[in-house]
């Protein structure tokens, strides 16, 4: 298994003459290789979330939190900067987005997948499939285009059908909570924009040869993460049953993002304890340095150690 860390430097496209390019903003972009044998994945950027300390963190103790934050190198004062973090498999004649960002309409720091994509030489209706972990903006919003016509044209989409039933329940806009009504106005607009080309999919579903759902609910009702391969030469996509560097250090603590905080950390744990054990090497939609790394054990807790 091999991991390799590239960056990419393009312009936007934001001016209207040619003799204007070169002062075009540089955007720089990181994208995370990994491959083994015949399997390749892309960790492809989608930007990032920009998250309040007292937000981000408000579910640790307040006797704890500085002290174990500063432990993980991380400023308890300053704004968090939440990854965003596309997987892109190709395999064979397959090439497979795991979410697919946020569009242009949910925060200005994200929404920049397409131009990521783009610096490894995939156009969207490259995409065959797109298989969602769950559906908060930040994975489904990015699915449609300017025209609300599905962007990644050529693609069957596929969503655990116990996610896709609470997104597309009229009732779950009213239960929800008033901060996140938005979510649910939007993915109900998203989901039923893709109609008949959404597939639905139960746990324990082989989703596409070597792709299994393996559901692991809190963050949303139906949150699904999925297994490709094996253990000691694949991949295991996490979704966000583990957000942040702190999940991992204290599993036991629901976040603030979380839409059942108690079965969340449930999930986490159980979660994390298997992919120690079994050794995989996961994908992390909001982990640093691209998210490609392994799970360790470190005492009761765990650590994420960044793939090299």
């Amino acid at each position: 298994m091999h991991v390799a860390r590239r960056h990419f430097l393009t312009r936007t496209a934001a001016l209207i003459s040619a003799a204007a390019l070169p002062l075009a903003p540089l955007r720089g972009w990181a994208v995370t290789t990994m491959t083994a044998g015949d399997l390749r994945v892309d960790s492809v950027s989608d930007g990032h979330i920009e998250f309040p300390p007292d937000f981000a963190f408000s579910m640790i103790p307040e006797a704890e939190r500085d002290g174990l934050l500063r432990s993980l190198d991380i400023d308890p004062l300053a704004v968090m900067r939440s990854p965003l973090n596309v997987t892109l498999l190709r395999q064979g004649d397959r090439v497979v987005l795991f979410d697919v960002g946020s569009g242009p309409d949910f925060v200005p720091t994200a929404g920049t997948l397409i131009d990521a994509l783009a610096a490894v030489e995939v156009a969207p209706e490259d995409v065959t499939d797109v298989i969602f972990t769950h559906g908060h903006p930040d994975h489904l919003w990015g699915v449609l285009d300017d025209f609300d016509e599905p962007l990644f044209s050529e693609a069957t989409h596929r969503m655990g059908r116990v996610e896709f039933d609470y997104w597309t329940d009229p009732a779950t806009i009213g239960t929800i909570g008033e901060d996140r009504q938005s979510f649910a106005a939007g993915a109900m607009r998203r989901l039923t924009a893709l109609g008949e080309r959404i597939e639905r999919f139960e746990d324990g579903a082989e989703v596409l040869p070597g792709i299994r759902a393996i559901m692991t609910p809190g963050h949303t009702p139906g949150h699904m993460s999925f297994s490709i391969g094996t253990p000691g030469d694949g991949l295991f996509v996490t979704g966000d049953f583990v957000t942040m560097l702190t999940g991992f250090a204290r599993p036991d603590l629901g976040a603030m993002t979380d839409h059942d905080p108690a079965l969340a950390a449930r999930t986490r744990q159980a979660m994390l304890a298997r992919l120690a054990d079994e050794g995989w090497t996961i994908l992390g939609y909001h982990l640093p340095q691209g998210g490609i790394g392994k799970v360790r054990r470190a005492g009761e807790a765990y650590a994420f150690e960044v793939r090299a």
